[in-house]
């Protein structure tokens, strides 16, 4: 069928309420591999967002594909109800690797999205905290738009037309470098944060704390270490610190998303580590079978998910820990742990921020640039350097998805993500088997794409 035909049909047939246009007309894509997406006329596009970060590891990953095939071969379907090896082998990975890092015993549950590992999360948090159903989140933070993740996400378009799901969150600002108030460093803002959330405990006039009984009426604080559709807002080094040591002061839970930045994105496992503090909960999903098949889950500690509290039948999806994902996720920890991944990482990020940096010093509309690991960003501003210029960015998508660009002489297309409070962030997820040359090639590509956009 034609591409005519078919986004005819698109436009007949199928809900828009599962998916966003970047451009219009929307791209088709026929193919993948390793770090390209491919036309139907077989032009070949660098994606530097990898499905949002669910393909880590490159398409058509051959070590992970032959892992599903086998897999397919073997036990490919089994009812929830019943268990099978591999779901057993990576809840025990997992769980033993948060033990070695944190200290503490735990277990992992299963579901089939990021979004539903938030439900099940919400359920573990208020079944653990005598249904408390309050919540902390930040400002700027994604955590879904099923309806209880779009309560605790701080976009209001994602709960504009169904109502709220229990109560809303009480959102924080969270500490964004590029765009902290003038005269202080990135570490002093992240200190007046966490201070001013430190004042919400002082007495029971600022109303969430009572210190006779020492209770908080929220039970958890939901936070994405690097937020994600944020912007890839990376915080200074001290804030988590300082904000765990409230929330243990005044027993409140501590659930990480890692749904987008779990999985070595940032250099190590999860992206907490860089920071220093235990989480009580964490979620992740996307990564965890390089997005070959729909599977996430939660590690919680043993106090808040034990059989005894957390009883069998709590919370339960006939898809979950399904025998294809399951495969798949202990393969993806499997050969990450073969090697020195996070280095590996690290490097390539390090070498392709440094590209960045050496573009913001011919364009001036590149405000900002960081990133930790390969989770990079580039702030799209005006000449100024300060200005969000959404437009600016909107036109080089456009340049990006339509396949004219050019690198040694032949067609070359670029798919970009777009993100941030004021949609004008680059938030750059390339696979993490990235080599040199594709980010060469990418820093090529960018610096054409910033040159047409302009005279655009």
């Amino acid at each position: 069928m034609d591409r005519a035909q078919l986004l005819a049909d698109e436009a007949r047939y199928c809900s828009f309420g599962d998916t966003v246009h970047y451009v219009n007309p929307p791209q088709i894509f026929s193919g993948c591999e390793g770090s390209y997406m491919f036309d139907e006329g077989g032009t070949p596009y660098l994606d530097l967002q990898m499905w949002y970060s669910a393909v880590n590891f490159g398409y058509k990953n051959k070590r992970l594909e032959e892992v599903m095939i086998r897999q397919l071969r073997e036990l490919p379907q089994v009812a929830s109800q019943y268990l099978h090896p591999t779901k057993i082998e990576l809840a025990r990975w997992i769980a033993q690797d948060a033990e070695r890092k944190w200290g503490m015993p735990g277990r992992c549950h299963f579901n089939v999205g990021g979004a539903q590992a938030i439900e099940d999360s919400l359920k573990v948090v208020r079944n653990a905290c005598n249904g408390k159903s309050l919540m902390f989140a930040f400002e700027g933070g994604y955590h879904g738009r099923t309806l209880g993740a779009s309560s605790i996400t701080s976009s209001y378009r994602y709960r504009r037309r169904f109502g709220h799901f229990a109560e809303r969150a009480q959102f924080i600002p969270f500490p964004y470098p590029f765009r902290r108030p003038k005269g202080m460093t990135a570490e002093e803002y992240a200190e007046r944060i966490v201070a001013e959330f430190r004042r919400k405990f002082e007495n029971e006039y600022h109303a969430i704390w009572d210190p006779k009984t020492r209770q908080c009426e929220y039970a958890a604080f939901y936070v994405e270490p690097i937020q994600g559709t944020g912007g890839y807002v990376v915080p200074p080094p001290n804030f988590f610190k300082g904000l765990k040591q409230v929330l243990d002061d005044h027993g409140v839970l501590m659930v990480v998303d890692e749904i987008q930045m779990g999985f070595w994105r940032t250099g190590t496992l999860w992206s907490i580590e860089n920071f220093g503090v235990k989480p009580d909960v964490l979620v992740f999903a996307k990564a965890l079978t390089n997005g070959l098949n729909a599977l996430s889950g939660l590690w919680a500690r043993e106090e808040l998910i034990n059989p005894q509290l957390f009883p069998p039948g709590s919370t339960h999806s006939t898809l979950a820990s399904n025998p294809l994902g399951t495969a798949l996720g202990l393969e993806v920890l499997k050969m990450t742990a073969e090697i020195d991944y996070g280095a590996q990482v690290r490097a390539s990020g390090a070498y392709f921020l440094e590209g960045l940096k050496e573009l913001q010093k011919r364009h001036p509309e590149i405000g900002d640039v960081d990133g930790l690991g390969l989770a990079l960003r580039a702030e799209i501003c005006t000449a100024d350097g300060f200005t969000p210029n959404r437009e600016l960015l909107d036109r080089m998508v456009d340049i990006g998805l339509s396949g004219t660009l050019e690198y040694k002489g032949q067609p070359r297309g670029l798919v970009l993500d777009v993100g941030g409070y004021y949609k004008n962030v680059i938030t750059f997820a390339p696979s993490l088997e990235i080599t040199r040359a594709e980010i060469d090639e990418a820093m090529v590509l960018l610096d054409q794409l910033l040159r047409r956009a302009k005279q655009a």
